[in-house]
């Protein structure tokens, strides 16, 4: 610290003191000024009697007159051009003109800055580009240190993270323990001739956990953790990547035995050859160069790198090879038991009440990932301090999963009573479609409080975590996407554009079962079309077709009949309990929201009116 503030002291010296030599220099003359004349002018001004002092200072003259008028003027270089010489040679008589001629040398400040302002462009140039290259390289503690490693360091010797705070993921812990007991006993696993895989390469969607993985097997292990993203390698010179790679691994060899992660890998690691610059390109020798020295470690080298990345289809295969990233863990989005695991690692420390079972949460909160969940507890945790309450409830739990997967409630929102009625209809006939019929998850919840972008939502409760799909599934799960249009249609005799988002997600299944899954009796058990898409995201970047229009014709007439067939069912569905959807959409309108219990009791108990006719709510 002591020498960087040296370092900073001595730049901002130099500008100060360039700056004192350019004020000198400009303003070392008097603020009134003084006229200058010539010397011919002083010889005549002085016989005249008009001069009562004269002071030499090196070749310049200082004159005062008689009348008290400032004068200056300059006289000629080299030996016998005295003042006085002058003087005499031109016939002036200093005693009877009664002047007085005093001599001055120059002052060692002003020789200094004579000296100053001989070298002051150069001193100045230099101060200059001396602060503007700190500045550029935001503060480095070293004055050229472009090729330096970014790498954020953690001594092993306090760790953080442990495997007990990591949940969810109990295959991928499986498989960095191994990692974890080579760090701590490499000679159980030297002995028997194993070596340990130089690279493990963490895939998983975001938010799964990968970076707290990798820092938990760091804290497991009690070593050095160097930390960085892919991203910190390239800069805009040429060649500061592969010198950090360089400075980082050797950093790492010095500290060993120590782990290195590098989070976001595919920021380098991408296919080499696909960028503007060919295999010159400043991203592919930062990646060569990370090929090269994970080639270079010695068997007793004892470091082990650690990289994440959600998009391991566009690495480089040479980075995934035996010999560099010889294991690959995967860590997907945790199941129902996963869930529960990472809701209870998040709450503890937490005060809930009695009644809160994460378990039923849990159910609840499909498809979420670590990030997600531990998000959910931390708004969970806010609104039960904007309530002002001591512990956290049901209620808030519930609430914050609504938040999360729909966003905050939008109150300010104002609807008309026919708006609110036809809402009210729509939730209440996917509701009813999905409890009819046999295939499709339960409604939990039913609500017309508009969040987001939705007027409002029926969110289901799968009574288990799947990982295939029957075509039965497939068509009770279209037809409770159909309900809302269909209870639209059939009470109101007319339909609204509420029912958008739905209709895109009925025509996304049925393409699917038709094009993916061979779910179609006419086109039989085959795929039709190649697609390219994300791992992870399932977003189609392209695709190819390998059939004919006849077969396109076909395709769209399996689709059309696969919706048609679920609006059927709705339909169905709908006109034979007329009397529960009326039931549900009256508690909607007064209650707003309907929770399971609610949803329990008006199924199994007969409705208190009539249904009402079509046209009417």
């Amino acid at each position: 610290m002591s020498s960087r503030w040296m370092r900073n002291s001595l730049i901002y010296l130099l500008i100060i003191v360039a700056v004192i030599a350019i004020f000198f220099t400009l303003f070392s003359q008097p603020l009134g000024g003084s006229q200058e004349i010539s010397i011919n002018e002083v010889v005549a001004l002085t016989a005249r009697g008009d001069v009562a002092a004269i002071e030499v200072r090196g070749d310049n003259l200082d004159i005062l007159t008689v009348s008290g008028e400032s004068l200056t003027s300059r006289k000629e270089q080299g030996e016998g051009t005295s003042i006085v010489d002058i003087l005499e040679r031109s016939g002036v008589d200093l005693v009877t003109t009664n002047v007085e001629i005093s001599v001055k040398g120059s002052s060692g400040l002003s020789s200094i800055i004579g000296i100053l302002f001989n070298f002051l462009p150069l001193i100045f140039f230099g101060a200059v580009l001396l602060f503007m290259m700190r500045q550029a390289q935001g503060g480095s503690n070293q004055t050229f240190s472009f090729g330096k490693s970014r790498a954020r360091v953690a001594m092993g010797n306090s760790p953080t993270v442990s495997f007990d705070d990591v949940a969810g993921v109990a295959e991928a812990k499986e498989e960095l323990q191994e990692v974890v007991e080579f760090l701590k006993f490499p000679e159980r696993f030297l002995a028997l001739g194993a070596k340990i895989p130089k690279g493990v390469l963490l895939i998983g969607p975001p938010g799964t956990g990968k970076t707290l993985m990798a820092r938990a097997v760091s804290g497991e292990a009690g070593v050095p953790f160097f930390s960085i993203s892919g991203s910190e390698f390239v800069e805009m010179f040429v060649g500061v990547g592969a010198s950090r790679v360089r400075d980082l691994f050797d950093q790492a060899k010095r500290n060993a035995p120590c782990i290195v992660f590098v989070d976001e890998i595919d920021a380098v690691g991408r296919h080499r050859g696909a960028g503007l610059g060919g295999g010159h390109d400043e991203r592919e020798q930062t990646l060569n160069q990370i090929l090269v020295e994970m080639d270079g470690f010695e068997a007793g080298t004892n470091v082990i790198v650690l990289a994440a990345t959600n998009r391991p289809d566009i690495l480089d295969p040479a980075l995934l090879r035996p010999g560099r990233f010889d294991r690959k863990v995967t860590l997907d989005n945790p199941d129902i038991a996963g869930r529960k695991q990472i809701l209870e690692v998040h709450s503890k420390g937490k005060p809930l009440t009695a009644d809160v079972d994460l378990e039923n949460i849990a159910r609840q909160t499909g498809g979420f990932s670590g990030a997600d969940l531990a998000n959910l507890v931390n708004e969970s945790a806010i609104l039960a301090a904007r309530r002002n309450l001591k512990e956290i409830g049901p209620p808030e739990f519930y609430e914050s999963v609504d938040r999360v997967i729909a966003g905050p409630e939008r109150k300010s929102r104002r609807i008309s009573d026919r708006e609110k009625e036809m809402t009210a209809c729509h939730e209440a006939g996917h509701a009813l479609v999905a409890h009819v019929l046999p295939n499709a998850d339960k409604p939990f919840k039913v609500t017309i409080v508009a969040r987001g972008q939705t007027a409002g939502h029926t969110r289901y409760l799968p009574e288990e975590d799947r990982q295939m799909w029957t075509k039965h599934q497939f068509e009770d799960m279209l037809a409770a996407a159909l309900g809302g249009r269909v209870a639209e249609e059939v009470v109101f005799n007319e339909v609204t554009t509420g029912a958008g988002n739905d209709l895109e997600q009925a025509t996304n299944i049925a393409q699917s079962m038709v094009t993916r899954y061979g779910m179609s009796e006419k086109l039989g058990p085959r795929t039709f079309g190649k697609r390219e898409q994300m791992v992870f995201l399932g977003r189609e970047i392209s695709q190819q077709r390998d059939y004919s229009n006849d077969v396109a014709e076909t395709i769209d007439d399996e689709i059309h009949d696969i919706i048609n067939r679920a609006y059927e069912s709705a339909q169905k569905a709908i006109t034979e309990n007329m009397a529960k959807l009326t039931q549900l959409s009256k508690c909607l309108l007064e209650n707003e929201t309907v929770e399971s219990d609610v949803l329990e009791q008006i199924w199994s108990t007969p409705p208190s009116a009539e249904p009402a006719p079509a046209g009417e709510a």
